[in-house]
């Protein structure tokens, strides 16, 4: 839907309704504009590239899967439609771009699988997950999703923030 184009942070995208094609054809359109075409996409002076796969994938389309699709069976690895994350997708480049002042956590915290630096919009309950190269020139985009349920409940977010590097990776 060309609509979904001219739609701005907190807005939600209007693709309920819309048959399968019709959604994803929307949401390449906004994914398009704002990460796969967008030249400048870079978080505090950093290039945001998407994340490198071992399965040979294309990686945009693996990272549109991310951004759109939730995972539903962490053993197969399958991967669901989200409608929460697709109707903010068009909210990434506007964080990432860091638009929004009030309200906002930027932080980085030594995870398990690696460092991780999260952009964390407190009002709206949005989180974008970035991965900083081990050389710290650029980053990898890995998800964003919104906070729903326990984990929203819990504050999955301040609980991370607590364990905060002293800097930003």
């Amino acid at each position: 839907m060309p609509l979904n184009l001219l739609k701005k942070y907190n807005e939600l995208l209007d693709i309920v309704g819309m048959g399968e094609q019709q959604k994803i054809k929307s949401l390449q359109g906004i994914f398009n504009r704002d990460i796969r075409e967008n030249k400048t996409f870079s978080f505090i002076n950093k290039p945001v590239h998407p994340t490198p796969n071992e399965d040979g994938d294309l990686k945009m389309d693996t990272l549109f899967d991310h951004l759109t699709r939730v995972t539903v069976d962490k053993a197969t690895r399958k991967r669901e439609f989200d409608i929460h994350r697709s109707v903010r997708l068009h909210w990434v480049r506007y964080h990432i771009e860091q638009q929004k002042k009030a309200n906002m956590l930027l932080f980085s915290v030594q995870e398990p699988e690696g460092m991780r630096t999260y952009i964390y919009d407190k009002d709206e309950k949005y989180v974008i997950v970035l991965e900083p190269l081990r050389d710290s020139t650029a980053y990898y985009l890995l998800s964003a999703y919104h906070l729903r349920g326990k984990d929203a409940q819990r504050d999955k977010m301040m609980k991370k923030f607590k364990r905060k590097e002293s800097t930003v990776y």
